[in-house]
């Protein structure tokens, strides 16, 4: 059986991707979200993954921000802060420099920025990048139930490797 992708290309600031079939389309929450996609769950797992591709004009923190951020948004079961498990990672990806982070755990990101209340999802796993282009960066978020993400790396990993920048 063949893998089947569908091209979606961005307008913001050039960036192309190609979108596995199996991700859903879903209609983006905010304006500084350029695309969205749910992640069917896998066996066992109540909920689907949610990978977000954000784009702030140019700006939008900086790497290093960024990461401790989501590094941030995780809590660890034993206590233990999510930098000790947190894993980093930098490539280039069609002559892009990207830096991915990888964190398990209990997601406790706000609900939308700026607001009191938080999520409470235990085994969750969050993975991210920052896509460095001369535009600005991009960055991509990807959180779920872990059996989920873990179910889904092969086809975030073709995501990844299929990003191209055309100024």
């Amino acid at each position: 059986m063949a893998l089947v992708l569908s091209v979606l290309h961005l307008s913001a600031a050039g960036l192309t991707f190609t979108a596995p079939d199996t991700w859903k389309k879903v209609a983006t929450s905010s304006s500084m979200r350029v695309a969205q996609f749910a992640l069917p769950h896998a066996a066992g797992d109540a909920q689907d993954a949610e990978l977000v591709v954000y784009y702030f004009g140019g700006s939008g923190g900086t790497v290093e921000a960024n990461i401790e951020r989501w590094v941030g948004q995780m809590q660890q079961p034993d206590g233990r802060p999510s930098s000790a498990v947190a894993k980093r990672q930098s490539r280039t990806i069609n002559g892009l420099k990207v830096t991915l982070v990888d964190v398990p755990g209990t997601y406790v990101a706000e609900m939308t920025p700026g607001a009191s209340q938080r999520h409470n999802s235990p085994n969750f796993h969050l993975r991210a990048a920052v896509i460095e282009t001369t535009n600005g960066p991009y960055f991509i978020k990807l959180t779920g139930p872990a059996k989920t993400v873990a179910a889904s790396e092969k086809d975030f990993e073709r995501f990844l490797s299929g990003v191209k920048f055309a100024p």
